[in-house]
């Protein structure tokens, strides 16, 4: 069967909006600035890199977080390749991935080269190894065999996509996370927060990005 394909509408400064879910990919102040708040300083990156290091991340999108953590990922120095894996239900198309990472020319290095050697489900590099696992995550996260050093929970608003953000999907992130192995999120949602402590991590409250006051952080003791 087909892949489902994101359906878009662009704003008036060209920032993607899911017509699925009615929410924007990234910030409409900063998505960079953001991924760097969030995913990057919430998960202590990129101090924590290592060789071997393997990133997760519940919803791809345009791939903003991938590239914002392997151009960490190489100014940092590190030997081997970066290993990242998405969970994703609705691909963007290559076209639309690119115009919206042209939104972004600092990482005009690393997009070029990613969709240069990008296939569509992975992208192989000497400092990259990235593979996109298309489909619900409720139904392949279960069945991979990955263990992740550090989860992106970056699906879309929790109050517009409920499914990525439930108890047993946040059980099986939690499965799927080595020990000492952390989690970070946009939201603080209350629901989210108690789900990552269901599912044995130790969740900090942190302050948010923009207007968002809050945002998650987990890490797996």
């Amino acid at each position: 069967m087909a892949d489902q394909r994101a359906e878009l509408t662009w704003t008036e400064d060209q920032i993607p909006v899911s017509d699925r879910f009615d929410d924007p990919y990234y910030s409409l102040q900063n998505g960079l600035e953001e991924t760097r708040h969030v995913f990057l300083a919430g998960n202590d990156l990129p101090a924590r890199f290592a060789p071997g290091f393997h990133i997760a991340e519940l919803g791809f999108g345009t791939g903003l977080n991938l590239l914002t953590a392997w151009s960490e990922w190489e100014a940092s120095g590190q030997k081997g390749p970066l290993r990242f894996t998405s969970f994703e239900a609705f691909p963007l198309a290559p076209e639309d991935m690119q115009r919206a990472l042209g939104a972004f020319p600092e990482l005009h290095p690393w997009s070029s080269r990613f969709l240069a050697h990008w296939t569509g489900r992975t992208c192989v590099l000497d400092s990259l190894r990235f593979e996109v696992v298309i489909g619900d995550a409720r139904r392949t996260l279960p069945n991979w065999d990955g263990m992740a050093d550090a989860w992106f929970l970056d699906g879309f608003s929790p109050a517009k996509n409920p499914e990525l953000w439930g108890a047993d999907l946040l059980q099986d992130v939690a499965n799927h996370t080595v020990k000492g192995g952390t989690a970070a999120t946009y939201t603080a949602a209350g629901f989210v927060r108690r789900g990552l402590e269901s599912a044995g991590f130790n969740v900090t409250r942190m302050p948010g990005y923009g207007r968002k006051r809050h945002m998650t952080r987990a890490h797996k003791a």
